[in-house]
């Protein structure tokens, strides 16, 4: 019976959000409700100050340090749409091809998760398909092309703003559950780069199937190694970067296009990705250069309420600051900048009260369900249901959250936690259970309906959105299967 109560609020979150079709905000406030009467009067939480204060505290501590990244990845995001940067960028991968081929896995690979590196939120999806329409592929194909190309990197997206709740639920090394993490799409991600050529091919095309394990193979290798040399800021933004250059160079050596070079085409692209270089390196530095990096951890905000309840932050290593840093050196060097900041930082500051809504509501149920004891009850019961097959469920539930919440941050927020408590219980090491949730969460992305829905209206969709989850789920539900096994079989030799 405790089980079943323990599962009300997150059953009730999924209701509200997928029958009544109302926002994450507002579907989490009513399962932190929820959460709280079930955690008074069916699993013992007291009710003085100090634990009604404490989970709604750390509720909104953490979303001050989520917002922290996610207020400059979108300002980022606006002065390149606002100065024609983004624009810029595009027209020259355009230029770059005359092949179909390659152009699809510029645009729908290497550009989809260089915008999900940098700002997430669904900004692939929404600027990537409108391109693949006006290359010539149909809306439907393009919707789902941009879902699909951009998922291998989600786990990372935004700077790593994903990695932060994992890194919150349980006591494991940056850098360990993000080289894991990556190791899991490194082993699979291949598969969605073959995806996007054969999808992209399926529209009367014709193209060289070499093309697509070397855009992954120029992905994947330096988003891994940037995972292991550097933790969970760059691997989405650096690998992309990275490959995109040496595929772009490869492509133009090997397959040159056949129609004459447009030198206007590559005007200003260099200043272009210049806010992305910057953030490559300032994060890099402070990652991998020794003193630097312990001068700035070594500037810690801490609050403790009764040894209960608990938060932390170092603002000086924090990637947000970074971010700001690299934001504000790309603004001083490309004049154009200078006369759209403002208007980027307004719309950026825009958008903020919805995240910051949906981030409390969703976090407040999780702490809530933490400190009652309700994860813990629901991490026994699927132990004890699952067995030793518990690692094969982890991805599943990590997508599952996606779905529910549209997002892969919020995935991480609600399940995080139970994620932990489930590894203990079924003898899994916790840092497997985290590192399959952030991979599920990635993959819950392509049927996510808030990137379903953005990027349908981007391409005149509206209304049509079942036909893209049609083709967008067996990939999630493959590829969340594929990464069970997967973790399945490392948690038989860990």
């Amino acid at each position: 019976m405790a089980e079943w109560l323990a599962l009300l609020p997150i059953l009730l979150l999924l209701l509200c959000m997928t029958a009544l079709g109302w926002s994450a905000a507002r579907s989490g406030m009513i399962g932190a409700i929820a959460a709280a009467g079930l955690a008074v009067f069916a699993f013992d939480y007291g009710i003085d100050g100090i634990d009604l204060a404490g989970p709604v505290l750390e509720a909104g501590f953490t979303t001050a340090t989520i917002l922290w990244i996610v207020f400059p990845a979108l300002t980022l995001h606006e002065v390149q749409t606002r100065s024609g940067a983004s624009q810029r960028i595009g027209t020259w991968l355009t230029s770059v091809s005359d092949r179909p081929a390659i152009l699809v896995l510029i645009l729908a690979w290497f550009f989809a998760l260089l915008l999900e590196g940098a700002a997430g939120f669904g900004t692939p999806v929404a600027l990537v398909a409108p391109m693949l329409v006006a290359i010539g592929f149909s809306p439907q194909r393009s919707l789902v092309l941009a879902l699909i190309g951009h998922a291998a990197g989600v786990s990372f997206g935004a700077v790593g703003t994903p990695i932060l709740p994992l890194l919150e639920a349980g006591p494991v090394d940056p850098g360990e559950l993000s080289l894991t993490i990556m190791l899991l799409h490194a082993a699979l991600g291949w598969t969605l780069a073959a995806l996007v050529f054969r999808l992209a091919m399926t529209e009367g095309r014709t193209g060289n199937w070499v093309l697509a394990p070397l855009a992954a193979f120029l992905f994947l290798l330096p988003a891994l190694a940037l995972a292991w040399l550097s933790g969970p800021e760059l691997p989405t933004l650096g690998g992309a970067l990275i490959g995109g250059a040496v595929f772009i160079t490869l492509v133009k050596w090997k397959w040159p296009t056949a129609q004459p070079d447009d030198a206007r085409a590559g005007d200003g692209v260099l200043l272009s990705v210049l806010p992305y270089v910057l953030v490559l390196a300032a994060i890099l530095a402070s990652r991998t250069f020794t003193p630097m990096a312990e001068a700035m951890q070594a500037v810690v905000l801490h609050w403790d309420l009764a040894g209960r309840f608990a938060g932390s932050v170092m603002p000086l290593y924090h990637p947000g600051t970074l971010l700001l840093l690299a934001l504000a050196g790309a603004v001083i060097v490309r004049p154009e900048s200078r006369a759209v900041i403002g208007p980027s930082l307004a719309t950026a500051a825009r958008r903020l009260p919805s995240v910051t809504l949906a981030l409390v509501a969703v976090l407040l149920l999780s702490r809530i369900m933490v400190h009652s004891g309700m994860i813990d009850t629901l991490a026994s019961a699927a132990a004890a249901l699952l067995g030793s097959a518990w690692p094969a469920a982890v991805p599943q539930v990590g997508a599952l959250g996606s779905f529910i919440t549209g997002s892969a941050t919020t995935s991480n927020i609600l399940f995080g936690g139970f994620q932990v408590a489930a590894a203990d219980a079924s003898g899994l090491a916790p840092l497997l259970g985290l590192a399959g949730q952030g991979f599920g969460a990635a993959i819950g992305n392509v049927i996510a309906p808030h990137n379903i829905v953005a990027g349908a209206a981007t391409v005149g969709l509206v209304g049509r959105e079942g036909a893209i989850l049609k083709a967008t789920l067996p990939v999630c539900l493959a590829y969340a299967a594929a990464g069970g096994l997967l973790l399945l079989a490392l948690a038989a030799v860990w």
